[in-house]
């Protein structure tokens, strides 16, 4: 499937995200699924990154994924007694921090429309007039600034060489990191684009968060191929040391069934 047919699909997508009692994440949520705007920027994202790079997909999809991980990361690390940072540093409240995560998650990589390279930025640039509009009657003028300061962090900082600041910002790095079940990776997998990277997320089947006994956190990893290894060594764990999270989430994975799947037949270079 090209990304024109995806978008096409993307005509009938619905942005769920588990907004609970939070009245303002759900206004934000209603904004967000009526905004043309936005979720144009989102299709012109997975232009860039899936027909033009070979890249997996970084538009609504993706997204969406990163929301609802980076929420339940947050939900269970509160309901654990973690502070987010825009409660200790600021007085504000928990629905506040939920605000900035799901913020982060949805304008993380709508730099992407523009270019790979510093796409972070770009997409701190871009997220700006989304999260100022979203925001106008809800908040006040002091309390937006917080916000659009705690989000632009959270999206910078979601790429190296920069490091989280923020209990927010580190969720949204590592929920990032989360969306890697094997069908993230089947487009530029069904181009043709057979290498580790594309060979090892395929390997992944299941990724499950909750809460956890060691840590917080437990994620649960189910791979059907040993090639998954590299997904979680090489890619989720830096990104897991260097969100500042490491002592809140445990990562535990294993091979499922009798048998590993065969993913190819044979690699010729």
């Amino acid at each position: 499937m090209n990304t024109l047919a995806w978008c096409a699909e993307m005509t009938a997508f619905v942005f769920n995200i588990p907004f609970r009692d939070n009245k303002k994440l759900g206004h934000v949520i209603n904004e967000v699924k009526k905004d043309v705007k936005l979720q144009t920027l989102w299709k012109c994202s997975n232009i860039m990154a899936i027909d033009r790079m070979g890249y997996t997909d970084h538009g609504p999809t993706h997204v969406k994924i990163v929301a609802n991980s980076a929420l339940k990361l947050l939900r269970i690390l509160v309901a654990r007694k973690v502070v987010p940072s825009i409660v200790k540093h600021y007085g504000m409240k928990n629905e506040d921090a939920e605000l900035v995560v799901v913020f982060g998650s949805i304008f993380h990589d709508l730099g992407m429309a523009v270019t790979r390279d510093g796409h972070e930025l770009y997409g701190a640039l871009l997220a700006s007039g989304f999260i100022e509009k979203y925001l106008l009657d809800i908040y006040s003028e002091e309390e937006r600034m917080i916000i659009f300061s705690e989000v632009l962090h959270a999206i910078v900082s979601h790429e190296e060489p920069r490091k989280p600041l923020t209990l927010e910002a580190g969720i949204v790095r590592v929920a990032d990191a989360l969306d890697m079940e094997k069908g993230r990776a089947r487009i530029p997998f069904q181009a043709g684009k057979v290498d580790i990277h594309s060979v090892s997320a395929l390997s992944i089947e299941k990724v499950n968060i909750q809460e956890g006994d060691e840590k917080p956190v437990t994620v649960n990893i189910t791979m059907s191929n040993s090639a998954g290894i590299f997904q979680i060594d090489q890619l989720l764990k830096p990104r897991i040391e260097n969100s500042g999270l490491g002592n809140y989430i445990h990562v535990v994975a294993e091979i499922t069934g009798e048998k590993e799947r065969k993913i190819l037949e044979k690699l010729e270079i």
